[in-house]
């Protein structure tokens, strides 16, 4: 049997029938390098398709409640927390994600698709501010995706 074989054999979620519930935590936090001028345009509410941070606050909000559609094995869990903070810098927007759950499985990979969607967001929302003349995007750039931190108590 080759390598493939074996993995396709074992591949599928992991058992958690048998791990109590407990409240579980995780935050994760990415940044999107934007212009200078692009973050301006967002802190002055210049951006031609809206509030570029509201929208990517509910972006965060959905993608927490969907990571079980978009990555394959992760278990559907009960989300009872989510907190998304959007910072601006000078270059940077900085998302973090917190999400809680009183669960059997732990909640980083929500907490880092809800990340990965406000980003993805903000670049959607302000991509016509980065493109350069050919239509390409040379300075705008994704950084940083990561788990913070986690929690399980009990």
């Amino acid at each position: 049997m080759s390598g493939r074989e074996k993995l396709e054999d074992e591949a599928g979620m992991v058992d958690i029938t048998e791990k109590p519930p407990v409240r579980r935590e995780a935050s994760a936090r990415g940044e999107i390098k934007l212009l200078p001028s692009t973050v301006k345009a967002i802190r002055e509410m210049q951006v031609a398709k809206g509030d570029a941070l509201a929208t990517a606050e509910v972006a965060a909000l959905l993608a927490v409640k969907d990571t079980p559609r978009i990555i394959p094995m992760c278990h559907n869990i009960p989300i009872t927390g989510v907190d998304v903070t959007l910072e601006l810098d000078r270059e940077l927007v900085r998302a973090t994600v917190t999400v809680r759950s009183l669960g059997r499985t732990g909640v980083e990979m929500e907490a880092l698709t809800g990340v990965a969607a406000a980003l993805l967001t903000v670049w959607d929302m302000v991509k016509s501010l980065e493109k350069d003349e050919t239509g390409n995007y040379p300075e705008t750039e994704i950084l940083g995706i990561k788990v913070v931190e986690k929690k399980k108590e009990g």
